[in-house]
C-alpha cells in the first residue's frame, strides 16, 4: 500500500492552506487542525476536487478522541483516512475500511518500546514516526514491524526529505509550503 507514488503528504494547519491544496497535483492531503463543524463540507469538498483527505483525529476542535468520535468521523464525515495517536481510534479507522495511520512521538527509548507493543494491536496501514529527521529511527520501525512509514514533524529542509525516504520512509507530512512542490 502507498499513496500512489505521492512522497510528500501536504498538511494544512488552516482552511486556507487546505484551499491552497485543493488546487495542487497532489491526491492525499492532510488536514490537521480543524473544527467538528467544518470536517464533514471541508472532506465533501476536497472529494469533489479529487482529493483524499487523511484527518488528524487528535486535533479536531470540539471531538472528544474516545471511539464515539472515530466512529463519527469513519460514517459521517469519510474522510480517506485518519491519523491518531490513540489506539481506539486507529482501530475504528480500521474497521470501517479507512487508511489507518498510527502517530507516535518518540522522545527516547522508553517511548520506542511502548510504541512497538501498541503496534502489535493496532497493526495500523502506516506508522507516522515523530519527529521525522531521525533515519536510523525509521528504518529501525520498519524493519521491526513491516509496516509502511511517514515521517513527519520538524522536517524543514529538502535534505531531510530526502533523508527520511532514503532510510525506508514511503512518505513524508510537512507542513512547511516550500517542501509541497
Amino acid at each position: 500500500m502507498d499513496f500512489h507514488g505521492q512522497k510528500t503528504l501536504p498538511a494544512a494547519r488552516s482552511i486556507k492552506e487546505l484551499e491552497d491544496m485543493l488546487d495542487s497535483n497532489y491526491t492525499y492531503i492532510v488536514l490537521l487542525n480543524s473544527h467538528i463543524g467544518q470536517l464533514k463540507s471541508l472532506v465533501q469538498l476536497a472529494k469533489s476536487k479529487g482529493k483524499k483527505m487523511l484527518l488528524h483525529a487528535d486535533l479536531v476542535q470540539g471531538l472528544r478522541n474516545d471511539e464515539y468520535a472515530a466512529q463519527f468521523l469513519c460514517q459521517d464525515v469519510k474522510p480517506a483516512g485518519l491519523i491518531s495517536t490513540r489506539k481506539n481510534v486507529v482501530l475504528t479507522a480500521k474497521k470501517h475500511g479507512l487508511i489507518s495511520i498510527q502517530r507516535l512521538f518518540l522522545l527516547d527509548s522508553i517511548a520506542l518500546e511502548s510504541s512497538y507493543k501498541l503496534l502489535e494491536t493496532t497493526k495500523p496501514d502506516y506508522i507516522e514516526v515523530l519527529p521525522g529527521v531521525m533515519p536510523h529511527i525509521i528504518k529501525e520501525v520498519y524493519e521491526k514491524t513491516g509496516i509502511p512509514i511517514v515521517a513527519g514533524g520538524l522536517i524543514r529542509e529538502k535534505k531531510e526529505v530526502e533523508d527520511a525516504l532514503k532510510a525506508g520512509a514511503s512518505a513524508v507530512t510537512t507542513s512547511r509550503r516550500e517542501l509541497w512542490t
